[in-house]
């Protein structure tokens, strides 16, 4: 497998593995036209807080295993509702179901241009574990 993608490449693939991984609400925003923050977003919803600990972990491990890549920072709460990797041009958030309604992230970066599932899926279907 390729070493080099690009950022919409890795945010599809990271949207992969989260989905292998049972992450649920699964979305990539291109957020590149309305912020120099990054390129893209992967906004993820865990259940539980082992699931969201689960989730950041396995996103970290399968991106280093794949691209030699590890994120340039790394946020994660001590109740393990909202951690965040930072790839610099695609960051990862992984947040409880609770704290993805209450902050609502996408209605904020209502600007940004979502790719759609079958988009995602579509790009990442050599890196999927199934």
């Amino acid at each position: 497998m390729d070493k080099n993608v690009n950022s919409k490449q890795l945010a599809c693939i990271v949207a992969r593995i989260a989905d292998d991984k049972l992450g649920k609400n699964i979305s990539v925003l291109n957020i590149s036209n309305v912020s120099s923050l990054a390129d893209y977003f992967v906004l993820v919803t865990g259940d539980s807080t082992p699931q969201v600990r689960a989730l950041t972990e396995d996103i970290s491990k399968r991106i280093k295993e794949l691209f030699s890549r590890l994120p340039v920072k790394t946020e994660r709460d001590s109740k393990n509702r909202w951690n965040l990797l930072d790839y610099g041009d695609v960051v990862v958030h992984v947040m409880h179901k609770d704290e993805r309604d209450t902050y609502a992230i996408e209605k904020f970066w209502s600007n940004a241009y979502c790719i759609t599932e079958d988009e995602w899926l579509e790009l990442s279907k050599e890196y999927s574990l199934y």
